[in-house]
């Protein structure tokens, strides 16, 4: 079986600026303090601060007002991915790691190897062997090292965090202790989308996989509303592939913990490989952030995705993964069920194509 990770072999291109500071990082000479400042500063320049723009050509298509697009691929890789790799990358120099060490289907194991390029720091990257991903071309170019194991991605995960304590390396895989810096670093997003509308959006739509994205961009909201910094916290909407992801069912299910799938249920193929999965490592903390947001979760086919994608690119102008325009969707479908007051939302959309 082969499947591949959505998003194309790209040539990834940082700035020399970075490739200056990179060289610092890279200097052992230098006190710890300096080589983190210095790759604090290359994360300043790379990642974040994506494109937030309307969307007029879908408003007049679904008849809806203010909807903004938040758009991930503007990072380094061309994905969200990023925003994570590079935390965990600048936590395992911190703790003065020399390897680190992860599971992907492809894109989260290019952001590590980038990261960890930049930073220094020898990279692992296990991928099961029935995967087939274009970016593990980028992920050698790196200087990443593959290691291809039978099983599922999950049974993968275990894997190679099992590798991790035997060998000593940086564990960068999802869930567990990386859940509270992976979901900081998801805040992020919802602080730049404050930022640039002045307030928080009526809803937020974003795809839901192991549910960090998800529960990051609440858990931000969360934060600013707290602080005084926003007049509301947004509904958030999350959306997966129809019936293969443990948090669209398990929210529509009335559940209050993130419920397994059957993995033999569970069926890639080319559209939906990023969303899918029969145990979300983050599952719980993205339920939550469904219920206490009073949101809603969908559903939606592969046509579907396949579809938006082209429309985005047809009449937006962005050529974005399919599997991306999931919360879109879940968003205008509520609006279809709805029929929205008046207000501004916002869709995520996760990586590029």
């Amino acid at each position: 079986m082969l499947l591949r990770d959505g998003v194309k072999n790209a040539e990834i291109k940082v700035s020399s600026e970075t490739r200056k500071l990179s060289d610092f990082v890279k200097d052992k000479t230098k006190s710890l303090i300096d080589r983190l400042e210095y790759f604090e500063d290359i994360i300043n320049i790379e990642v974040g601060d994506t494109g937030l723009n309307r969307a007029k050509a879908l408003e007049r298509k679904f008849d809806i007002r203010q909807l903004y697009i938040k758009y991930e691929g503007d990072n380094p890789t061309g994905t969200q991915k990023d925003r994570i790799a590079f935390a965990q990358v600048y936590d395992a120099l911190r703790r003065d790691y020399d390897t680190i060490s992860l599971a992907t289907c492809g894109n989260y194991g290019v952001a590590v190897a980038l990261a960890a390029n930049l930073a220094g720091l020898k990279c692992k990257v296990f991928i099961p062997e029935s995967y087939h991903t274009e970016r593990i071309k980028e992920m050698e170019m790196l200087n990443a090292e593959i290691i291809k194991l039978e099983g599922s991605y999950e049974d993968v995960v275990k894997s190679s965090t099992d590798y991790a304590f035997e060998y000593g390396w940086y564990d960068a895989n999802p869930g567990g202790a990386n859940t509270p810096l992976q979901i900081t670093a998801y805040a992020q997003i919802a602080y730049e989308i404050v930022e640039d509308l002045g307030d928080a959006p009526k809803y937020c739509a974003a795809p839901v996989s192991n549910g960090t994205l998800f529960a990051g961009i609440y858990r931000g909201f969360v934060t600013l509303y707290k602080r005084g910094k926003t007049s509301r916290i947004p509904k958030m909407i999350a959306a997966s592939s129809s019936h293969k992801n443990p948090i669209v069912s398990s929210f529509k299910k009335g559940l209050s913990s993130c419920e397994d799938l059957d993995p033999k249920s569970i069926k890639e193929t080319i559209y939906n490989e990023p969303l899918i999965n029969w145990h979300s490592f983050d599952g719980d903390e993205a339920l939550f952030a469904l219920k206490e947001s009073e949101g809603d979760a969908f559903n939606v086919s592969d046509k579907k995705m396949k579809e938006m994608a082209t429309f985005l690119l047809k009449k937006e102008g962005l050529k974005i993964l399919p599997a991306s325009t999931a919360g879109l969707i879940g968003l205008l479908e509520l609006d279809e069920k709805l029929n929205f007051e008046p207000d501004r939302f916002v869709a995520v959309l996760t990586a590029k194509n």
